[in-house]
């Protein structure tokens, strides 16, 4: 049988704001819940895509991410799937602080990772390079079994432009050259000759 198309289009969105005091924090696998405001978020990124045909919402197992696909997937009756291959970047001892707290008590391993942001592992962490050998794999493995279909992922700021640097072959060295606000909607276009199109980012 003929699918109607020849690529998976995924909906690729960051989770709500996260509540706290507002100061920019790793939280990698710190399980912190959204905000009010991530909730508003979540619900405009739902009304947005109420007229897709999303089969399937898919999310990484901590709650930030879980709560933003029950929320956009919810009207589309579609399965969810928690995955913990799409969990943010764990950053060991420095989860739960905030950039000026990690350069004060760690000065050495601050210059380290900017230094090599690939390779570079934190106090018990992973590095970003671990980071890609998760995500990816998981990820060619949902659009194996999507094919053809349109799916959500509701990620994380590090996961997703592990994935957009993916798409665009771009290196991961560049990554943070690519934005990703909380909210934020990205579009790509999986065809089954392996190439693949950015449509939306950060919107």
């Amino acid at each position: 049988m003929k699918r109607e198309k020849d690529f998976t289009r995924l909906y690729l969105c960051r989770h709500g704001e996260v509540a706290g005091d507002g100061r920019k924090r790793y939280n990698g696998h710190i399980d912190i819940d959204i905000s009010d405001n991530g909730v508003q978020q979540m619900e405009m990124l739902r009304d947005q895509l109420i007229e897709t045909k999303i089969s399937a919402a898919y999310s990484s197992d901590l709650i930030r991410s879980k709560k933003g696909a029950e929320i956009i997937g919810g009207p589309h009756g579609a399965p969810r799937v928690s995955l913990a291959e799409f969990r943010e970047r764990g950053v060991g001892a420095w989860e739960g602080k905030s950039w000026d707290e990690i350069q004060a008590e760690f000065p050495g391993e601050w210059s380290a990772w900017l230094s090599d942001i690939v390779h570079f592992l934190p106090p018990g962490g992973e590095s970003l390079m671990g980071v890609a050998g998760r995500v990816m794999p998981a990820l060619g493995k949902v659009i194996e079994e999507n094919r053809g279909g349109e799916i959500l992922l509701v990620g994380h700021g590090g996961v997703n432009r592990v994935i957009l640097a993916d798409a665009m072959k771009l290196d991961l060295h560049y990554i943070f050259r690519i934005d990703q606000d909380f909210g934020c909607l990205n579009i790509i276009d999986y065809y089954e000759d392996g190439v693949s199109v950015v449509k939306l980012l950060n919107g």
